[in-house]
């Protein structure tokens, strides 16, 4: 069975359970689906602005900061001066949440690199996952995503 046999099936799988299969192939539509999704999950509808404030939040800090700004609600001041409270993950009713799957996302930074399959939850890429046809070694798949984490870095 080959990886984009392996793919199809884990996306089938996925689909089958309650994700919605969506196609993003790049990183301005990764933006676009999170927007949509943070928008939709939380029942508004955000300015440039107001998105660019959220981005910005979420950019920042370690790894474990970052997942802590995902847990926690995120307090939007609007463009008119309204609080927003934006939350990014249900994690009292994870049925509440969106779940997606996608494949062959392309990210490009010092260096490009393509993502076999990738899960999203309100439009937040949570897990990445890189399939390996049978008969190769796992340590394969470990040194690739480390190798593609080290250029990003």
């Amino acid at each position: 069975m080959s990886e984009q046999e392996l793919e199809k099936k884990l996306i089938e799988q996925l689909s089958s359970q309650g994700y919605e299969i969506v196609n993003i192939k790049n990183e301005e539509e990764l933006g676009a689906n999170f927007r949509k999704q943070i928008e939709k999950f939380n029942g508004l509808k955000l300015s440039d602005s107001e998105f660019k404030k959220i981005q910005i939040h979420l950019a920042g800090g370690s790894i474990f900061e970052k997942a802590k700004k995902l847990r926690d609600r995120y307090e939007l001041m609007t463009d008119s001066g309204e609080m927003k409270y934006i939350s990014f993950i249900d994690k009292e009713s994870m049925g509440n949440n969106i779940f997606q799957v996608t494949n062959q996302i392309t990210m490009r930074g010092q260096y490009e690199n393509r993502y076999d399959v990738t899960i999203l939850i309100n439009g937040i890429p949570l897990t990445q996952i890189e399939l390996k046809k049978p008969g190769v070694q796992l340590k394969k798949a470990f040194y690739q995503i480390r190798d593609s984490l080290l250029m990003e870095n």
